[in-house]
């Protein structure tokens, strides 16, 4: 009685165990995901950055247009202070942004109301995912 003959690819030529195969194999597996983890680091850093230069440039055109409306602002007080005494140019230009000021106050503090803090369909998903996980049947 003759054995069969074991196909060359599938013969062990490395003399390797199942545990030392299964031993590189996790080996190998954990060094990929320390890789991967590497590289997300890697791209998050990088997008990290590109959102540092973004905020700064939205920060310094914030600045901009504040500087903008300062000096639009003397400049009103001086075309009012052609006709009347700067002071009162002054004093009209201060209450027309006390106005600005008071009507964005007001506008802002009732959508804040309208805020709701507590994610409301949220909860009510989770609760409805735990009756379904204490009776998963029903």
């Amino acid at each position: 009685m003759s054995s069969p003959e074991m196909p060359a690819s599938r013969v062990d030529t490395t003399g390797e165990s199942l545990g030392d195969l299964v031993s590189e194999l996790t080996g190998d597996l954990s060094k990929l995901m320390r890789q991967e983890l590497e590289l997300a680091k890697a791209e998050l850093r990088e997008e990290a950055s590109k959102a540092g230069k973004a905020t700064g440039m939205l920060a310094a055109a914030g600045f901009a247009g504040y500087l903008t409306t300062v000096l639009l602002s003397f400049a009103l007080v001086f075309a009012l202070g052609a006709v009347m005494p700067l002071g009162w140019a002054a004093l009209i230009v201060a209450v027309l942004w006390g106005i600005a000021g008071a009507v964005l106050y007001t506008s802002g503090r009732a959508k804040l109301r309208t805020v709701n803090p507590k994610p409301e369909r949220t909860v009510a998903t989770l609760k409805e995912d735990a009756e379904w996980a204490k009776h998963p049947t029903k």
